[in-house]
């Protein structure tokens, strides 16, 4: 009797440690994928997408500067880049008319970098709006009429952003992935950096002319994106194909 409780309690006490691994093994996991996901979303209301399920989008924010969007330009049509979203600036497509043509022309999405290069978080709505509207304004005016995207000036927004570019008829737009080449780190650096991305991601590259190191680096991100069997498409192509991943903003 005595050798039949003491099989039962050495049971039950490994029935108990593995109950309490897969517990701590769940939570892990659980912990893990919430760091891994940035916070963007309005709570049940309108959301910011930061990535979707497959394919990769390669995103180019232009706030100024005359020198680098054109080389780039270069580099994606001899590579034969099927699909690219350009963030604009109003202030920096109303000087440059023929570079926003040219991006058109080649087939590339245009999104909304706002008017001027201020911060959102710190503008009240109404602010905010002027700067949205001013933008669509300039874009107008260039025959630039069916963006439906928009990014923060300086990637930093809040809930009262969301909403307000809903409003206008925006979804906002930010990334998974920063190449960080506006630090101007080395090409290989900025290489390094988005050769992490994988399906999904939204890459945040510049076409303003403080990266100086793009576009030498482009033909290798490219080079590396199509040896992963990755398709390049629109920021609205991934958002309409898949689902797009959000969280809530505080």
């Amino acid at each position: 009797m005595n050798f039949f409780f003491v099989l039962n309690g050495k049971s039950l006490k490994q029935f108990v440690v593995i109950v309490i691994a897969a517990f701590f093994t769940a939570w892990f996991f659980y912990t893990e994928s919430i760091i891994q996901i940035p916070a963007f979303s309005a709570n049940d209301g309108p959301k910011a997408v930061y990535r979707g399920e497959k394919d990769i989008a390669l995103t180019f924010n232009i706030g100024w500067g005359d020198e680098k969007a054109g080389p780039i330009l270069d580099v994606l049509e001899q590579h034969k880049v099927p699909a690219a979203t350009f963030f604009l600036s109003g202030a920096w497509a109303e000087r440059h008319p023929d570079l926003v043509k040219r991006i058109v022309k080649s087939g590339y999405e245009i999104g909304m970098l706002g008017y001027d290069y201020k911060d959102y978080t710190e503008l009240e709505e109404a602010k905010m709006k002027q700067d949205i509207m001013k933008a669509q304004t300039a874009f107008s005016k260039l025959n630039i009429k069916n963006i439906e995207l928009l990014r923060a000036p300086t990637g930093h927004f809040n809930k009262t952003t969301i909403k307000a570019a809903d409003r206008a008829g925006y979804t906002v737009v930010h990334w998974s992935l920063d190449s960080k080449d506006w630090t101007n780190p080395g090409t290989d650096a900025i290489v390094e950096t988005v050769s992490k991305a994988n399906k999904g991601d939204i890459v945040l590259l510049h076409a303003s002319d403080s990266a100086k190191q793009t576009a030498k680096a482009l033909p290798g991100i490219i080079e590396d994106i199509k040896s992963k069997g990755l398709k390049m498409v629109t920021v609205s192509h991934m958002i309409a194909n898949a689902e797009s991943q959000s969280s809530e903003i505080k």
